[in-house]
């Protein structure tokens, strides 16, 4: 008898697996959106938390995506290690299928290797290079990696522009060091000459004693490889000191807050990056704009609203295409597009370490209003 009632058990326990595996199967798509939604990058967070609320409900308005109403659920990491790891359990906890960012380097590495052990998708801005080093399946790179960046400001400097003094300012972040030290290397390859490498507490506000040591080097033009936050402060005290070097922010300076804390002192910065949104030739982005600012009031950000929007639309292309929710078959698609995948930001593949394929660099100035000019390559 007691054999009898633990078949009966056992049977009964698979019966409610499968039950729930079904439920599962025709319930809500979970989708994480892990980001800087408070703190000092903020204005990056929250426009990736829009930007992925906007086109779940032009999915669910439409029906949802391949039938599955599109269910969103936010994680503010502050833009820290610790908290992004935090998030990461949490979204994974919470069931998610894949999450869409986060925005800094630090953070993506301290989620990363959570979200690979629990098979869940994340496409991230996090452009330090070891993130598509480690093996991790699930990760997928929105934006180009701080090598591509390097190779292509090492190239504009030295054979475009053709600077004899180059100084190179950074923090300590994992983003920023790892991008000083990638155009370091690749100055060095093109014959650069760096006159100055140094550092700042990021944060500190007040940056007058490092620039004052690095402009007694002359430079012809200075790289930050920091964030806005802080590289609007850098080009202000810049101005405040009489440098009469180029200012060239690293693609975390293009944000519409860079113009609004370098103040008078912003316009003749230049970014580089992938093209800026209003550069952005395709209609859908100009159709995602125009969408942006209806339910927002407010314009974009950042062209990491657009390049997390594509990691998003990405993901949905590849639950309509598979006609799966299951990532066991979703991630194989995202390594093996058969044809590049119609971003806003551009056509683009991923490869099979999730480095993206097709991310057109470019060098642009900030004008007086805020607005971007392209200076190169020309359009």
């Amino acid at each position: 008898m007691k054999r009898l009632t633990l078949i009966s058990a056992a049977v009964s326990l698979l019966a409610f697996v499968g039950l729930g595996t079904a439920v599962a199967a025709e319930g809500p798509v979970k989708i994480g959106v892990q980001a800087p939604i408070t703190g000092q990058y903020a204005a990056e967070g929250q426009g990736i938390e829009n930007a992925v609320k906007l086109i779940a409900k032009q999915h669910n308005d439409a029906g949802g995506v391949d039938g599955h109403k599109i269910e969103v659920t936010v994680c503010d990491d502050e833009g820290k290690a610790a908290q992004a790891a935090i998030c990461a359990r949490k979204l994974v906890n919470d069931g998610v299928i894949a999450v869409i960012g986060t925005y800094t380097s630090g953070a993506a590495l301290a989620a990363a290797p959570i979200y690979a052990a629990a098979n869940v998708i994340q496409t991230s801005d996090g452009t330090a290079d070891e993130l598509t080093q480690k093996g991790w399946k699930t990760f997928f790179r929105n934006a180009p990696p701080n090598s591509d960046e390097a190779d292509f400001a090492a190239n504009y400097f030295v054979k475009v522009k053709h600077y004899k003094r180059i100084a190179i300012l950074s923090d300590h972040s994992s983003y920023a060091t790892g991008l000083a030290t990638a155009l370091e290397k690749a100055l060095k390859k093109d014959g650069g000459n760096i006159v100055a490498k140094d550092f700042i507490n990021a944060g500190t506000q007040d940056y007058t004693a490092v620039l004052t040591k690095i402009k007694s080097q002359n430079p012809d033009v200075l790289f930050y490889s920091g964030y806005y936050t802080d590289g609007g402060l850098v080009r202000a005290q810049m101005k405040q000191l009489g440098m009469d070097a180029t200012f060239v922010g690293g693609d975390a300076n293009q944000n519409e807050a860079f113009a609004k804390i370098a103040g008078g002192a912003a316009a003749g910065s230049v970014i580089i990056n992938v093209p800026a949104p209003e550069n952005l030739p395709y209609p859908a982005a100009k159709k995602f704009i125009a969408d942006y600012k209806a339910a927002y009031n407010s314009a974009p950000p950042s062209i990491y609203t657009f390049t997390n929007a594509d990691g998003f639309r990405a993901v949905l292309a590849a639950i309509e295409a598979t006609k799966s929710i299951e990532t066991a078959k979703l991630i194989p698609w995202l390594h093996d597009m058969k044809q590049p995948f119609d971003g806003l930001t551009g056509p683009f593949k991923w490869d099979a370490h999730g480095e993206r394929i097709g991310s057109p660099m470019s060098a642009f100035e900030v004008q007086a209003d805020g607005s971007y000019k392209t200076l190169y390559p020309a359009q």
